[in-house]
């Protein structure tokens, strides 16, 4: 544990010191400590790098079988302002860890833990995607944009943490603000690969709803139910998940800080965890074909 939170540390601290000088910036809004999408798109030509550690406890990983408490270490992501209203988005986990509490059943493939049986670790899956800002906010009616993009296979299965399958997915965003309250969310489809059987897939309803209040201008609360529902009987790997998150955004020494309280709302979910994190923007940062 004592190694992860150093590298966890080293990972932050080498973020803020590259961006210590930088403004804060209003231009756009910030996505973490939340997993749920705004419509805005950030400025075109600007790189927004985003960083951050995770620790979740009491999950169940339904292919291996396990349950234990989940670490999270450099939880990144970019975006990238190409236009206007285009926006690319990566995201990923750079190593995550899991802590064994427990086998509440026989895993469905051969696992190859650490070097202890008590714990292992792995690589996060890494999502590619691409958003696009269809209409922007009126007086009466809310912004409207779409999401959609794949996750790629980088998890190793026998890991007994992720599935390592190929997912892919499309969203509707929506976005209004009232009363000075931010309100956004989505709905979308998932078409899941089934890591267990051959030649299967599950189709889910993807969900979101997220709120963000400006308590001033530095200082932000945010929430949100961020999930997934299967439309059928799931097959093993692509149950349903829902997490809620509750926490806040704040800008101090040029960079946007976060901080969030995650309970989970399903059985395949993390019941309880904290995340942390740390967002910079290099405006400027290519020069775009459209601005």
């Amino acid at each position: 544990m004592l190694n992860r939170l150093i590298l966890a540390a080293f990972l932050t601290l080498a973020l803020a010191s590259a961006a210590y000088a930088q403004d804060a910036d209003a231009e756009s809004p910030q996505a973490r400590p939340l997993i749920t999408e705004d419509v805005e798109i950030i400025r075109p030509g600007t790189i927004r790098l985003q960083a951050g550690i995770a620790f979740q406890q009491d999950q169940d990983f339904s292919i291996s079988g396990l349950n234990g408490e989940i670490t999270k270490i450099g939880d990144i992501g970019i975006r990238i302002g190409v236009s206007p209203n285009v926006e690319l988005q990566i995201d990923g986990t750079v190593q995550q860890f899991l802590s064994i509490n427990n086998s509440f059943r026989d895993p469905f493939v051969p696992l190859e833990l650490g070097a202890k049986s008590s714990d292992s670790q792995d690589v996060g899956d890494f999502t590619i995607a691409t958003k696009i800002k269809i209409r922007n906010e009126t007086k009466r009616l809310p912004a409207l944009g779409v999401r959609f993009g794949f996750e790629l296979p980088n998890t190793n299965q026998v890991r007994g943490i992720g599935t390592n399958s190929t997912n892919v997915f499309a969203d509707v965003l929506i976005a209004k603000t009232v009363a000075g309250i931010r309100l956004f969310g989505s709905i979308g489809i998932g078409i899941l690969e089934s890591p267990a059987q051959t030649f299967a897939q599950n189709d889910v309803l993807r969900y979101a709803v997220a709120f963000r209040y400006p308590v001033t201008p530095r200082f932000r609360v945010v929430g949100e139910v961020n999930g997934r529902h299967s439309t059928r009987s799931a097959p093993i790997g692509t149950e349903d998940l829902s997490e809620a998150r509750v926490g806040v955004q704040f800008d101090a020494a040029g960079l946007k800080w976060d901080a969030a309280a995650t309970f989970g709302l399903t059985r395949w979910s993390p019941q309880t965890g904290l995340v942390f994190g740390v967002t910079y923007d290099i405006k400027d940062g290519f020069d775009p074909v459209l601005k």
